[in-house]
């Protein structure tokens, strides 16, 4: 009875440490424009990601398996974004990582200028609650792993990826590539 109060004590101090997995968070899937990968939803209306390579001359080899999901900003101010709700929610004031690959197609049909990647949690299907990341513009045109650290500020349910423009008022013809995700895991406790 005494190991099971104590257990029951350290619990809370333990935190989330399990991994969340996230479904196809390689983007596989046939390529084709203007499609949806397995286990993902759009997230902006009337506006959908490609799946790559094969489309809008980008032939660029995925960082792992065969293909991975393209993203991008245009001249009007819209912009492709896709998410997917997580098997376990996020908790508040809770520090998690995980890490992704991003690059940017130098030829995108004319989507080509550089933008940045952010990372939004949700509590519902496409609502961007919390801001959990935004990369810096994504200039290189080869793969790059990158480590995404953040802190909950309340119970998040889904994980949002958008495409977006940089610091200045102009809003460019862009892209962004991005492929294997690895699960969401924990901080280490210090």
């Amino acid at each position: 009875m005494r190991r099971i109060f104590f257990a029951l004590l350290l619990l809370p101090l333990l935190g989330n440490t399990q991994n969340i997995y996230l479904i196809n968070s390689s983007f596989e899937g046939e390529p084709q424009d203007a499609t949806m990968p397995v286990g993902w939803h759009a997230c902006e209306p009337g506006t959908t990601p490609d799946i790559l390579p094969g489309h809008w001359g980008v032939y660029q080899e995925a960082s792992d398996g065969d293909t991975y999901v393209g993203l991008i900003t245009r001249d009007d101010g819209s912009r492709e974004s896709i998410g997917q709700r997580l098997k376990e929610s996020l908790t508040p004031k809770s520090c998690f990582k995980f890490t992704l690959d991003l690059a940017r197609a130098g030829t995108y049909s004319t989507y080509n200028a550089p933008i940045r990647l952010r990372i939004w949690g949700g509590k519902t299907h496409g609502a961007k609650t919390q801001l959990l990341k935004q990369t810096d513009i994504i200039r290189h045109t080869f793969w790059k792993t990158y480590e995404i650290e953040f802190t909950a500020s309340d119970y998040l349910n889904y994980i949002i990826l958008e495409a977006y423009y940089g610091d200045g008022a102009q809003t460019p013809r862009g892209n962004i590539l991005i492929d294997n995700i690895s699960p969401i895991k924990a901080c280490p406790r210090a």
